[in-house]
């Protein structure tokens, strides 16, 4: 029997939340779904231009009017863009429906990945230091996840391996 629950995984940008959902999506029967693809379709614009030409505020409504939409459907997986969870109404729905899983990495696994990435427009111009407190303001809220996944000496399938422990024991 499936579980009427979706699996959404919540993390800093870079965390390799859409690359680990896609490779989960192929291990179960669930599609996949990238909040920030979607919020990029929606929009026919990148992330970046969406951020440029109307701000963050603007970004972030859409932002949870999309993700809300996707999070009330069931048996997905769906990928929170990195500041997603910052939002206490998709954190609650996330909660309440779904089963969370952060992907949590050592800060300069993280901070390498966002300053290698020009398409990151909140990071784009933060400092080192700057990025570090992003990284430390987010896990306050990643915490609040019902699963953390440790992913610094783990590989992508060890990494989905964990995940498909956890859903298995929740399934119902």
């Amino acid at each position: 029997m499936k579980s009427k629950k979706n699996i959404v995984l919540v993390g800093m940008m870079g965390s390799g939340k859409s690359s680990i959902g896609k490779l989960l999506s192929k291990n179960v029967d669930l599609d996949f779904i990238d909040i920030d693809k979607k919020i990029e379709e929606k929009e026919k614009k990148t992330i970046s231009e969406i951020f440029s030409k109307f701000g963050e505020i603007y970004f972030r409504n859409l932002e949870e009017q999309i993700s809300m939409e996707y999070l009330n459907l069931q048996n997905k997986i769906i990928s929170l863009g990195g500041g997603g969870f910052m939002n206490i109404k998709i954190k609650k729905n996330c909660l309440i429906n779904s089963l969370t899983f952060w992907l949590n990495w050592k800060n300069e696994i993280l901070i390498n990945r966002i300053k290698k990435n020009k398409k990151r427009p909140l990071a784009l111009n933060l400092s080192t230091y700057e990025i570090k407190n992003l990284i430390k303001d987010r896990s306050k809220k990643y915490k609040q996840s019902n699963y953390t996944i440790n992913c610094d000496k783990l590989n992508k399938i060890q990494i989905v391996k964990k995940i498909l422990k956890f859903y298995e024991k929740n399934r119902t």
